[in-house]
């Protein structure tokens, strides 16, 4: 197959595709990136407030809440799958699914949710590829289509996670392609995905606005691993399955409620996240923005001023966030991604004051550890909490791989296996057969 005209064709058209989706993705990012601080910083004070008052999230939430619900309920596609789901491929969207995704996504993220842009732009990448190529030829096979939805996908995410290879396993591992068929669709993903960060590159210098990706700059630095933090990956890996067990399962048992009369208990829902903004921010005395959003733009200021922060202060943010997050993927759209590190690294700032556990170390296992309970991607979540370390990634990578593995065997034993569909067939019963006597058969 690769050696086929067709699959050059196709591989060509990906490259094709991949920088206009890019640039889609980039304004996608840069309008959100605008759109926080203009909503939450510069609107209050053009209002004539000196500052943003206490209570300012609760309406910008409220409002989220009730774009959202108008949304899934009014425009084709339901604003995309639901992040309670956990990050699982959803299809290719319609084209007549991309505005309720888009602004259900916008509504989320620009508003204060818990959520993270990773889900939305992979679905957009999908549908614009996708409308594209259709565009392109009419009659292209379902498997083309397939390909080229991929080939979007990771061109939307190429260097979102702060590197095109992050993004690449992160969508081949949720997708759960193997073999022959995983090097046919991994080529032209790859190969949007290589264009695309040369997009990204490109746009972040011309327009100054930067390149809209995870890092953590400025670490201590960390040498090799000790015995006593491989027995902090053990406790680590088990306790953030609890941890990430507990958001998923408050989130699924909430969800069902929701939907039921969505346009009224999802802005009371988003009123619900702003009062633990608040909360946290009055007691502690930090800012509201460290429970709202995704973290993405938060994480490495958290972990640079890890020592401004009291162990209560960080419990009391576990705690908030949590909450948040948990009301977030039963109510919202967005991904999954961001908060599950955040809150990874938080834990892993607080759990540092404990002997025998250095910043790094403990930072890394919990991000990795959260990561894995609440994606079920374990390579994916080794290679997050390692590679946004940058050079104290390689050290630390033993640690992250035993509290990831710890987390996802522990996190697959606490959750329930799904129930067998109705019209499954069952056991097939196996009869005597009477005939065969002596002989033992059976039939």
């Amino acid at each position: 197959m690769v050696r086929s005209r067709k699959y050059v064709g196709l591989l060509l058209l990906s490259a094709l595709l991949g920088a206009p989706v890019a640039a889609v993705a980039y304004g996608f990012l840069a309008l959100v990136n605008y759109l926080q601080p203009a909503l939450f910083i510069r609107l209050p004070v053009g209002m004539g407030f000196h500052t943003a008052p206490a209570w300012w999230p609760v309406p910008l939430l409220a409002m989220a809440g009730l774009f959202v619900a108008l949304a899934i309920r009014y425009l084709p596609g339901t604003g995309g799958h639901s992040p309670a789901d956990g990050f699982k491929p959803a299809g290719t969207p319609a084209p007549a699914d991309l505005p309720g995704i888009v602004l259900a996504a916008l509504a989320s993220l620009c508003l204060g949710v818990v959520l993270g842009p990773e889900a939305p732009l992979i679905m957009l990448g999908a549908g614009l590829a996708v409308l594209a190529g259709r565009l392109a030829r009419r009659d292209m096979p379902e498997q083309a289509v397939a390909v080229i939805a991929a080939a979007g996908s990771f061109a939307a995410v190429s260097t979102l996670l702060g590197s095109p290879i992050l993004g690449a396993f992160l969508l081949m591992e949720a997708s759960g392609l193997g073999g022959a068929m995983l090097i046919l669709v991994l080529l032209p993903g790859l190969l949007a995905a290589g264009i695309g960060a040369l997009i990204f590159v490109g746009l972040g210098s011309w327009t100054g606005l930067g390149a809209f990706s995870l890092s953590i700059p400025g670490l201590p630095p960390f040498t090799h691993p000790s015995l006593a933090e491989f027995g902090w990956a053990l406790a680590i890996g088990f306790a953030a399955a609890f941890l990430g067990t507990g958001i998923r399962r408050l989130a699924q048992l909430v969800r069902p409620h929701i939907e039921r009369r969505a346009i009224i208990l999802t802005p009371l829902v988003g009123i619900v996240i702003a009062v633990l903004a608040i909360g946290y921010a009055e007691i502690t005395g930090k800012s509201s923005s460290d429970v709202l959003f995704s973290g993405q733009s938060a994480l490495s200021s958290l972990i640079k001023n890890a020592s401004s922060y009291s162990v209560a202060a960080l419990v009391l943010l576990l705690v908030c966030k949590g909450l948040g997050y948990s009301l977030s993927l039963s109510a919202f759209r967005g991904g999954p991604v961001f908060p599950s590190l955040f809150l990874g690294a938080a834990a892993g700032v607080a759990l540092s004051h404990l002997p025998g556990l250095s910043v790094v170390a403990a930072v890394a296992m919990s991000m990795g550890a959260m990561c894995a309970s609440m994606l079920m991607l374990p390579l994916t979540s080794v290679m997050l909490a390692t590679l946004l370390l940058l050079s104290d990634g390689i050290a630390v990578m033993p640690l992250v791989i035993v509290s990831t593995v710890v987390a996802y065997v522990v996190t697959a034993r606490l959750t329930p296996r799904p129930a067998p569909a109705a019209d499954q067939p069952g056991p097939e019963v196996v009869e005597a057969d009477p005939e065969a006597g002596d002989r033992g058969g059976t039939r």
